[in-house]
Parts: C-alpha cells; sequence; structure tokens
C-alpha cells in the first residue's frame, strides 16, 4: 500500500479506484477502527494531512522552538484531540508495518527468537509484531499482552505498547500491557520507561506498575525472571478484577462474580496448571466462595 494513501483517505481526496484498492488492504481495517474510535473528539477546521506535513518538517528543522500561546481553553483542546488522533495512527501504523507477528491465545504461550539472538517468552493471550528484514537497524517489538525479554548486547531495543516504550541495551525484563494495567519489571542490568512523556529508570530489582492511570514504583523478589514463567502468577496489592482476568487467560475459563468488589486488593499468587489449586488459592484469602462448571467460574459472596 503507498504510504500516502492515509493521509488522501482521511481528507477524502481518493478516486473511487483507489477506496476499493485501499479497502482491500489489510492495514484499512486498522485505520477505519481508529477513525469510528475518535470519531468523537471535537477538532473543528483541521487537515490532518497538513499537521503530519507540518510536525515532519518541524522535526527536521534546525530552528530552535517556539512558545505558542494559546487563545482560549477550547482551542487547546481541539489541539489535544488531534494530537491523540495522530498518536494512535502512529501506533496502530507502526503495528501493521510489521512483517512478523506471533500471538498465543488463552492458556498458551510461546518462545521466540529473534534475529540477533535476543528470546522474547510470551504468556498467554498475548501478541509481538517485528520487522525482521529491517531489525539490525530498528531493533522495534510492538506488545500486546505479556512477554518476558532476554536482549543481546546491541543498538538500543525497545518494546512499543499503547501506554508506554521501554528501551535497553541489552538486559532481562518482563513488560505486561493490558487495559487500564501496564507493568515493567527489571531482572538484569537498566531499562529506561517512557510514560507519559516522563523517563524513568529501573535498575535490576525494581519495577513499575500502572493500574488506572496511577503509577506506582516497587521493589521485586530476588528471582531472575518473573514468576509465571516459574507457572506462578503472583500479584502485589493488584485490584482483583485483574487477578480475575489473569484466572482466564492461563486456564481459558469464563469468570463471573456475584456480590464481589472488584476493587479490593489481591496479593499473593496462584497455580498455572492446577485449576481448582488456583481457585481455591484466589477464593480463600478474599473471603469468596465459587463454583466451577466446564469453562465458566462463579466468584459470589454470601455474606448478607
Amino acid at each position: 500500500m503507498e504510504e500516502n494513501y492515509l493521509a488522501k483517505w482521511l481528507n477524502n481526496e481518493l478516486s473511487e479506484e483507489e477506496v476499493t484498492k485501499f479497502k482491500a488492504t489489510k492495514e484499512y481495517a486498522t485505520y477505519k477502527k481508529i477513525v469510528d474510535a475518535t470519531a468523537s473528539m471535537e477538532a473543528p477546521e483541521f487537515d490532518i494531512a497538513k499537521a503530519k506535513h507540518d510536525l515532519d518538517h518541524r522535526k527536521n528543522s534546525d530552528q530552535g522552538g517556539k512558545v505558542v500561546t494559546l487563545d482560549s481553553f477550547k482551542k487547546y483542546l481541539r489541539i489535544a484531540a488531534v494530537i491523540a488522533l495522530v498518536v494512535g495512527i502512529s501506533y496502530f501504523y507502526n503495528t501493521a508495518s510489521m512483517d512478523q507477528v506471533v500471538s498465543t491465545q488463552y492458556a498458551e504461550r510461546a518462545a521466540v527468537t529473534l534475529p540477533d539472538n535476543s528470546e522474547v517468552l510470551l504468556n498467554a493471550g498475548s501478541k509481538i509484531s517485528y520487522q525482521k528484514k529491517k531489525w539490525e537497524k530498528n531493533r522495534n517489538i510492538v506488545l500486546e499482552g505479556e512477554a518476558f525479554f532476554k536482549v543481546a548486547k546491541g543498538e538500543t531495543f525497545r518494546v512499543t505498547t499503547n501506554m508506554g516504550v521501554v528501551r535497553v541495551l541489552g538486559t532481562q525484563f518482563n513488560v505486561e500491557n493490558r487495559e487500564d494495567f501496564f507493568e515493567v519489571s527489571c531482572y538484569e542490568g537498566l531499562v529506561s520507561v517512557r510514560y507519559k512523556e516522563k523517563d524513568i529508570e529501573l535498575p535490576a530489582g525494581q519495577a513499575l506498575m500502572v493500574i488506572n492511570g496511577q503509577l506506582t514504583t516497587y521493589t521485586i523478589a530476588e528471582a531472575q525472571q518473573p514468576s509465571w514463567l516459574l507457572q506462578e502468577s503472583s500479584f502485589k496489592s493488584v485490584p482483583l478484577k485483574f487477578v480475575l482476568q489473569e484466572l482466564e487467560r492461563q486456564f481459558d475459563v469464563e469468570v463471573e462474580t456475584k456480590n464481589i468488589d472488584l476493587n479490593q486488593l489481591f496479593t499473593g499468587s496462584f497455580s498455572n496448571t492446577d485449576k481448582n489449586l488456583a481457585l481455591h488459592s484466589i477464593s480463600a484469602p478474599s473471603g469468596m466462595k465459587y463454583v466451577l462448571e466446564g469453562n465458566k467460574v462463579l466468584f459470589y459472596d454470601e455474606t448478607p
């Protein structure tokens, strides 16, 4: 697909023949989702193609930065909406341009060896994308879900998620990126995490966690790898709803709750190989009961 198709499409500048050709590409569905998701953003009288051109021009310019005074708060909101759209398009375009994709289903894991012999271990319900042909010049992986990385030394290695970017040279670390949940744990060396325009360095033994937009850092146990590689899922002061979501991924089950506070914090672990033991490990500390029927689990509280 020609790279200028996106800009032309957004500005309704494609001919009928070009629109038909564009809709037949695999990238079309991705761009359509972005536009649908941002349809409610207010950005009147704004040319997206021009904005992208001006942004690229400013990046390549040698001139110093300029201070821009906004006329009103409403104008600021319009610009913020457009920036969000451009960032979203950049992230999804980056994903669509990758020529290698590896994904896991629920109750499934995978091991991937990259062109430079770096290793990636994918947890259940996860996906990575990268460019194999340009790997030596661009060691960048787009991650959805959770993965443990053993990075060979070389040029900067990046893990890009929709919540933040992790940069390293050669080290071992774990990244989990789920809805409203982002966690980076460093097990060896040093990693730099870019989150909301701020760079945070994590030395070995330190971790960063973002839950519903709230960022915290903490010390991890003395281990060389995350617990899920040892067939356990561990949590430290994490809302129960994220624990139950991980249970679904590890055992490919459907979880329902009744009279349960999903925001209560859970600290503990459960087995990733023994379903009954896992259910007991989650329910007992939280004072819950459960019923397992086939691949469906109901957690409930009988307290009046």
